[in-house]
């Protein structure tokens, strides 16, 4: 083990157990301070949003370049693409944050703190599925394989649901983990500030606070399950996997008050990410295939950071000349607190 490189197992990461201690410390400080800059609810104001944001775009890119400069253009590179990625894949994280949040009419002043709950709860299942994404990596021959069915299936799924309007629509009632609460506690119909439980009619309840917050969690799952093996396409290294995720997820709160009014014009954002997916997909499947025959051709890491850009302008682009005009009206939230 040297200085710059930390070898486990099979693959080759610059996370040596310092840097990984010190990354982890630094990502639950930052959610520490989140949690008490949050402690008092209150409306977002734009300068508060805008300033954050500005915040957690600097540091992943200061981290960047600390990066470049110390390992070399290769993990540069790839710490980069993976964070234009993650990034790309937590703006539509956002958009079902905020159907949930209009879903369930929580109050401006909580929304924060239900992001955050979502936020901390996304860097939790990111970590595991990473995990086991480096354990598959280290004892599947097929990982890449699977890892690139998952990502196809994934874009057509989104592809399908983009084309239909399905992924625009949030039926309280018919989610699994709000049905399940209900069925085991009362549920109050008035939000009680951040409070989950209270007591009412002599008997613990919980309010609309908890019910969106499972909410919430419940759809941390599914993006942890695409996200990780996207940015696993692009690095096998677990650090910059861990910290690509880390980056992406930890402005969230902010940049939700800052593209709210936006994300509703982002209408071709899922044809876009189901085209990067489906991308990402390929080119797990040719490494996975140059592993076997040397004929099969790799696509590089540098092509891949400009094709996602490009989609990216694409998407946005064509979604701002389609909503000149004014937000469409296909973006409706189907909600029935009853």
């Amino acid at each position: 083990m040297t200085d710059s490189s930390y070898l486990a197992a099979d693959l080759q990461s610059v996370g040596t157990p310092t840097l990984w201690a010190v990354t982890i410390v630094g990502v639950l400080a930052l959610l520490v301070l989140d949690f008490l800059v949050t402690r008092r609810p209150h409306e977002v104001s734009i300068r508060e949003a805008l300033g954050w944001s500005a915040f957690y775009i600097a540091l992943p890119l200061a981290f960047g370049g600390w990066l470049w400069a110390r390992h070399g253009s290769k993990q540069g590179v790839e710490y980069l693409t993976g964070y234009l990625v993650e990034k790309s894949l937590s703006v539509d994280n956002l958009f079902v944050f905020m159907l949930l949040l209009a879903a369930f009419a929580v109050p401006a002043v909580l929304a924060q703190r239900v992001l955050l709950y979502g936020i901390a709860g996304a860097l939790v299942l990111r970590a595991v599925f990473i995990a086991l994404g480096a354990a598959a990596l280290q004892t599947l021959d097929f990982a890449f394989l699977l890892f690139a069915l998952i990502l196809l299936a994934t874009a057509v799924k989104l592809l399908r649901d983009a084309v239909s309007g399905h992924e625009q629509e949030v039926d309280i009632n018919r989610m699994r983990s709000v049905r399940l609460l209900r069925r085991f506690m009362p549920v109050v119909d008035e939000y009680h500030g951040p409070k989950m439980v209270i007591r009412h009619d002599g008997r613990r309840a919980l309010t609309p606070m908890a019910l969106v917050v499972v909410a919430v969690l419940a759809t941390d799952v599914v993006f942890a399950v695409d996200s990780v093996p996207a940015v696993y396409g692009i690095t096998e290294d677990p650090y910059l996997v861990f910290a690509t995720n880390a980056f992406a997820l930890l402005g969230l709160r902010a940049l939700y008050f800052v593209l709210h009014a936006a994300l509703s014009r982002l209408v071709h954002l899922s044809y876009g990410l189901a085209v990067i997916l489906a991308f990402i997909g390929v080119k797990l499947g040719l490494h996975w295939a140059h592993g076997i025959w040397e004929g099969v051709p790799e696509i590089p890491t540098l092509a891949s950071l400009g094709v996602i850009i490009g989609v990216l302008v694409v998407v946005t682009l064509t979604s701002l000349r389609a909503t000149r005009h004014g937000t469409p009206g296909d973006r409706e939230v189907v909600v029935d607190r009853h």
